[in-house]
C-alpha cells in the first residue's frame, strides 16, 4: 500500500460537485489502493475480500443498511474503507457506517457511476508503481492504466481521445509536456488552431482510412512537439472510429518499438471504449431491477423515489422484439423519443435483445396498444427495421411490473411477426400451444420415435408420407381438399395416409392418435 493515494487526495480528485463527505469515522488520512463497483446482488455473495473503496450502484436505502450491519460483524480486514451510494442522506445509513467503521460519501444523483469508476481508477493510477518491461496489457486494465502502460513501455507522454478530440483518459506528465497536451487535458480537449493544423495536414482523415501509426511532426510555429498517432476503431479495418491515442514525444525520444505498442493498445482501448460505451447507466439497473431482470427482492416504493415515478395507479409494460436479424438496441434511442412524447414519465430500457417500455399511471390499454402500433409503424417507415410488440396493460401497481414484463416475454416468445402488436388475451391460443410444445420439446421420453420412423421412410424412399399427413390433418380428414393442396389425386393421398397408418401403427380415425401425431408433428 505504499503507493495508494490517501481517501483525502481522492475526494479532492473527485471534486465536490460529484462526490460529498458525510462520515468519516476513522478519518480520511487512511491509504486507498483499490477500487470496486458492486450493485445488490454482489451485496447477497458471501463475504470476501473487499476493495478498499467500494461504489455501490442501484442499491436501495435498505439493502445498504442491511449490507453495513453484516460489515460491522466482519473483521476490518474483510470491510471497505469508504463506501460511496447515492441514498446516502439517511439517518440509518449513517449509523450503520459509523457501527462498521466505514466512510461514507454522498454521490450526486446524475453523476454516472461507470464515468466515476472510472476517474477513481484514474486517480489512484497516478501513484501506482508501473513495471517498465511490462510489455502486455492485463485484462482488467482501464483507460487510465492502459495510458500508463503505453506511457511506460513508449517513454512518452499518452492522452487517449474520444471521437470528438475529448480526452478520456491520460498519463503522469513531466516538465517536457507541451502546451498542446496541457490545454488538452485542463480544458478536456485540443486547441483549436491545432486541431485546425491537423484537419488541413489530413491527419485525421488518415486516422479514420488506416489502422497504421502516424507519425506527426513537431511544429515549432505553435511549440507543438512531435507526436505519434493511431486510431481507435471498432473492428481493424472498420470505417467506424471511437477515438485516437496520441504519445507525445519528451525530452528523451521515443522507444523502438512504439509502433508496435500502440498498434496493440488500440486494440485494447477499442474493448474499453466498447464496454464504458455499453455500461448500463444507474437509471438503467434500476429501471431492470424495477422490471424483474435483476433478480433478488425488490424495494418498489424506493425505485419508484428515485425514478421520480408515481408509487401507486394502473402501469402498463410493452416489450420490443425484432422481426428479422438485427441489433434491436439500435433502435432504443427511437422508443425513447417516442415514447417520453407520448408520456412523460414513461421508462424504456434494453434487456437482452428486446426493448421494454415502462408506462407508470396509465388506467387502460387501448391507449398503449394504439400509440404501440403507431411506433412501430412509424419506425418501420423510417428505418426499414420491422418490429413486433407484445403489450401488457392496465397493470395493477408497480409491485406487478416485474409479472407483466414476464407475460410480456411469453408473449413475444410464443407468436410470430404475422401480427406486429398483440397482448396475451389476444395470442393466449399461440402462446400456450407454443409453451406446451416447448415443455413437450425438452422431455425426451415426451417424443414419439414413431414420427422419427416416417422422416426415415420419406428419405429412404423420396417419399412425401409426412407432408401428406401434415396437410390431411389440417383439413380436417378432408382427403380431397388436402389432396387439392397437394396436387395429388385423391386416391394418391388415400393411398399415402393408409401407407403413413401403417409406418405409425395408428389409427387415424382414433380422435387420441390425431391429436398425438398433431402435436408430435408441430414439435
Amino acid at each position: 500500500m505504499a503507493n495508494a493515494v490517501t481517501l483525502r487526495t481522492l475526494l479532492a480528485s473527485l471534486h465536490s460537485a460529484v462526490v460529498e463527505l458525510v462520515l468519516a469515522p476513522a478519518g480520511i488520512d487512511m491509504t486507498v489502493g483499490s477500487v470496486a463497483l458492486l450493485d445488490a446482488d454482489d451485496l447477497r455473495l458471501p463475504p470476501g475480500a473487499c476493495a478498499d473503496v467500494t461504489l455501490l450502484v442501484g442499491v436501495t436505502e435498505a439493502e445498504v443498511v442491511r449490507w453495513l450491519d453484516d460489515l460491522a460483524l466482519r473483521s476490518t480486514t474483510d470491510r471497505p474503507l469508504a463506501v460511496l451510494t447515492k441514498v446516502a442522506d439517511s439517518a440509518a445509513l449513517t449509523h450503520g457506517a459509523r457501527e462498521a467503521g466505514i466512510a461514507l460519501v454522498a454521490v450526486h444523483r446524475q453523476t454516472r457511476w461507470e464515468l466515476l469508476l472510472s476517474m477513481t481508477r484514474g486517480v489512484l493510477d497516478q501513484v501506482r508503481a508501473h513495471d517498465p518491461e511490462n510489455d502486455t496489457f492485463g485484462a482488467d486494465t482501464d483507460l487510465y492504466e492502459l495510458a500508463q502502460t503505453v506511457a511506460s513501455l513508449t517513454k512518452g507522454m499518452v492522452s487517449i481521445e474520444d471521437e470528438r478530440s475529448h480526452v478520456l483518459a491520460y498519463s503522469a506528465a513531466d516538465d517536457a509536456a507541451d502546451e498542446l497536451r496541457t490545454l488538452s487535458i485542463l480544458g478536456r480537449e485540443g486547441p483549436a488552431d491545432y486541431l485546425r493544423r491537423l484537419h488541413e495536414r489530413g491527419v485525421f482523415d488518415r486516422l479514420r482510412r488506416t489502422d497504421d501509426v502516424i507519425d506527426v511532426p513537431a511544429d515549432p510555429e505553435l511549440g507543438i512537439r512531435r507526436r505519434l498517432a493511431v486510431g481507435i476503431r471498432r473492428l481493424i479495418g472498420s470505417s467506424t472510429t471511437l477515438g485516437t491515442i496520441w504519445v507525445q514525444e519528451g525530452l528523451t525520444p521515443l522507444t523502438g518499438e512504439a509502433d508496435a505498442v500502440l498498434r496493440g493498445a488500440s486494440a485494447v482501448a477499442a474493448r474499453l471504449i466498447t464496454r464504458i460505451t455499453n455500461a448500463p447507466t444507474n437509471e438503467t439497473l434500476q429501471i431492470q431491477r424495477l422490471l424483474g431482470a435483476r433478480g433478488g427482492g425488490v424495494d418498489v416504493p424506493s425505485l419508484a423515489s428515485a425514478l421520480s415515478i408515481p408509487t401507486s395507479g394502473s402501469s402498463a409494460v410493452v416489450g420490443f422484439a425484432p422481426c428479422g436479424d438485427f441489433d434491436i438496441g439500435t433502435l432504443a434511442p427511437s422508443i425513447r423519443l417516442h415514447a417520453s412524447a407520448f408520456r412523460r414519465e414513461s421508462l424504456v430500457t434494453t434487456i437482452g435483445a428486446r426493448i421494454y417500455a415502462l408506462f407508470p399511471g396509465v388506467a387502460s390499454g387501448t391507449p398503449i396498444s394504439a400509440w404501440t402500433a403507431d411506433a412501430v409503424g412509424r419506425i418501420e417507415t423510417r428505418t426499414s427495421l420491422a418490429l413486433r410488440a407484445a403489450v401488457a396493460a392496465p397493470i395493477a401497481d408497480l409491485e406487478a411490473v416485474a409479472v407483466a414484463r414476464f407475460e410480456v416475454d411469453r408473449v413475444l416468445d410464443g407468436t410470430t411477426g404475422e401480427v406486429r402488436v398483440t397482448t396475451l388475451e389476444e395470442s393466449r391460443t399461440s402462446v400456450l400451444l407454443g409453451e406446451i410444445l416447448e415443455l413437450i420439446g425438452n422431455h425426451e421420453q415426451l417424443r414419439d420415435p414413431r414420427i422419427a420412423a416416417l422422416d426415415r421412410y420419406d428419405a429412404s424412399n423420396d417419399a412425401r408420407m409426412r407432408e401428406s399427413l401434415d396437410r390431411y390433418l389440417a383439413c380436417f380428414g378432408d382427403v380431397r381438399s388436402a389432396a387439392e393442396s397437394l396436387h395429388v389425386h385423391p386416391n394418391t393421398l388415400r393411398y399415402r395416409i393408409r401407407r403413413v397408418e401403417q409406418i405409425l401403427e395408428l389409427d387415424l380415425t382414433d380422435p387420441d392418435a390425431r391429436l398425438l401425431v398433431e402435436i408430435q408433428l408441430r414439435m
